[in-house]
C-alpha cells in the first residue's frame, strides 16, 4: 500500500512540474468526456421529449387510417383514398367491447375572420368525445355537445393558437363570432395548450366544429359520410392490442375483405410510434456518441505523445532509479499511473463540464434531458481505460530501458 502511495506522490509532483503541459495534454480528454456525456443525456433527453409528444395525443388511445390509392402502378399513403365512413365509427362503439370513447374527424384547411383579423388554418368536424379521448382539457367555456351536432350548430372551438392570432393573446374568445369560409360561427370554448405533435405540427392550430355542421355547411355535398380518421380510446393501457385486434376484425367484416386480402385500412396505436421513435433516437444517440468518442482517441494520442516526451526528458532519471535497484515493473507502473492520472483528472473536469453542458441545452430546448449515473460512470471508464491503453506503451519503452545507456544519455 505504501508503495502506490510513493507511486501517486511521484506521479503528481512529475504532471504538477509541468502545469501547462499537463493541463494542455488533458485538454483533449476534458473535450472528449464532456461530448460523450451531452451526446448520451441529449439523446435520452430527445427521446424523452418526443415520448411526451406522443403520450400527449391521449391516452390509450388508437387511431384508424383510410386506405391508399392505386392509379397506373403508383400506389399512395395511408388516407389518399376514402375508405373510412362515419357508420364505421358508430359500428366500433357499439360492437367492440375492448373500446372506451370514439370518434371520428374531417378535416380541411380554411381561412378564418375575425374583425379585422385573418388566420388560415386547420378546420376538423368531429363529436363530443374527441377531447375526452385526445386527454386535451378545456381552458374556457365548453366543448360542443352531442345536442350541438343533433342540431348541426354553428358552433366552434378554438385552438390556443388560433385564438391568439385572430384575438390576441390576452383577448377574451368565448361568445365573439368569426367566419369559417364566409359561414359564420360562435365560440364557444378554447382548448388549453396542447403543444407540438410528433411530426412537428402545431396541434393548437387547429379550429373543431360538430361534425354534421361541418359536413353540410363547409362540405356541402361532396363525400356525404366519408371521414378521414377515427380516434379510439381502449379501456384500459392492457386492453390496447385487444381493442386493436377487435377493430381490425369488425372493419374486414364491414369492409367485405377476404382472408389474405390487403386491408383498405390501418389500425395504428402510440405504442408503435413511441417504439418507432425510441429505435431512432437510439440509433442517433449511438451515432452521435461513436462520434465524439473519436475526440477521446485524439486525447489519447495526445497522452502518449507526452508521455513519450517525458520519458525521453527523464532518461537518466529512469537509468539512476534502475541503477539503485528499482524493478522494470516499478518504472512502468509509475510512469502508467502519470498517464492514468492525467486520463481521470480530465475526465473529472470533462464530467462536469458535460453535465453543465447538458443543464444547458435542457434550458435552451426545453427538453426534459436525465443526467444519468450511468453516464458519468461510462466516462470515467473510458477516461481510465483511455489513459491505461495510450500510457502502456511509454510506460513499457521506459521500464525496458538499460540502465547505463540511460546513465550516459545527455
Amino acid at each position: 500500500m505504501r508503495i502506490w502511495i510513493t507511486v501517486m506522490r511521484l506521479a503528481v509532483r512529475a504532471l504538477v512540474a509541468y502545469k501547462a503541459r499537463s493541463l494542455l495534454t488533458m485538454l483533449g480528454i476534458i473535450i472528449g468526456i464532456a461530448a460523450v456525456i451531452i451526446m448520451i443525456n441529449v439523446g435520452r433527453g430527445a427521446s424523452a421529449g418526443i415520448q411526451q409528444q406522443i403520450q400527449s395525443l391521449g391516452a390509450d388511445m388508437l387511431m384508424v387510417f383510410p386506405g391508399s390509392s392505386q392509379k397506373g402502378g403508383v400506389r399512395g399513403s395511408y388516407g389518399s383514398k376514402a375508405t373510412l365512413r362515419i357508420q364505421d365509427a358508430e359500428a366500433i362503439a357499439k360492437e367492440c367491447l375492448s373500446v372506451l370513447r370514439t370518434t371520428h374527424l374531417t378535416v380541411r384547411t380554411a381561412q378564418l375572420v375575425a374583425g379585422e383579423n385573418n388566420w388560415n388554418t386547420t378546420v376538423a368536424g368531429t363529436t363530443a368525445d374527441y377531447p375526452l379521448i385526445r386527454d386535451w382539457p378545456i381552458a374556457r367555456g365548453d366543448f360542443f355537445s352531442p345536442h350541438h351536432i343533433r342540431a348541426a350548430a354553428s358552433v366552434a372551438v378554438l385552438g390556443d393558437t388560433v385564438r391568439k392570432n385572430l384575438f390576441g393573446p390576452d383577448a377574451e374568445a368565448i361568445g365573439r363570432t368569426i367566419r369559417i369560409n364566409n359561414v359564420p360561427f360562435r365560440i364557444i370554448g378554447t382548448l388549453a395548450v396542447k403543444g407540438i405533435d410528433p411530426r412537428g405540427r402545431d396541434q393548437d392550430d387547429t379550429v373543431f366544429v360538430p361534425h354534421r355542421t361541418f359536413a353540410r355547411r363547409l362540405l356541402g355535398s361532396q363525400l356525404p359520410g366519408v371521414i378521414h380518421f377515427i380516434c379510439l380510446s381502449a379501456v384500459s393501457k392492457e386492453q390496447v392490442e385487444e381493442a386493436k385486434r377487435e377493430v381490425e376484425a369488425l372493419l374486414r367484416q364491414r369492409h367485405h375483405i377476404r382472408a389474405g386480402t390487403e386491408d383498405d385500412f390501418s389500425v395504428r396505436t402510440l405504442d408503435e410510434f413511441a417504439e418507432a421513435a425510441e429505435k431512432t433516437m437510439g440509433i442517433m444517440t449511438v451515432l452521435l456518441t461513436a462520434i465524439a468518442s473519436v475526440s477521446l482517441v485524439v486525447g489519447g494520442i495526445g497522452i502518449m505523445n507526452i508521455m513519450l516526451v517525458s520519458v525521453t526528458e527523464r532518461t537518466r532519471e529512469i537509468g539512476v532509479r534502475l541503477a539503485v535497484g528499482a524493478r522494470k515493473a516499478d518504472v512502468l507502473i509509475q510512469f502508467l499511473v502519470e498517464a492514468i492520472t492525467l486520463s481521470i483528472v480530465g475526465g473529472v473536469f470533462g464530467t462536469i463540464l458535460g453535465i453543465c453542458a447538458s443543464v444547458l441545452v435542457a434550458l435552451l430546448t426545453g427538453w426534459p434531458i436525465p443526467i444519468g449515473l450511468d453516464a458519468i460512470a461510462l466516462a470515467t471508464l473510458f477516461s481510465a481505460a483511455v489513459g491505461i491503453f495510450f500510457g502502456f506503451y511509454p510506460a513499457h519503452k521506459a521500464s525496458a530501458m538499460n540502465p547505463i545507456e540511460a546513465l550516459r544519455y545527455e
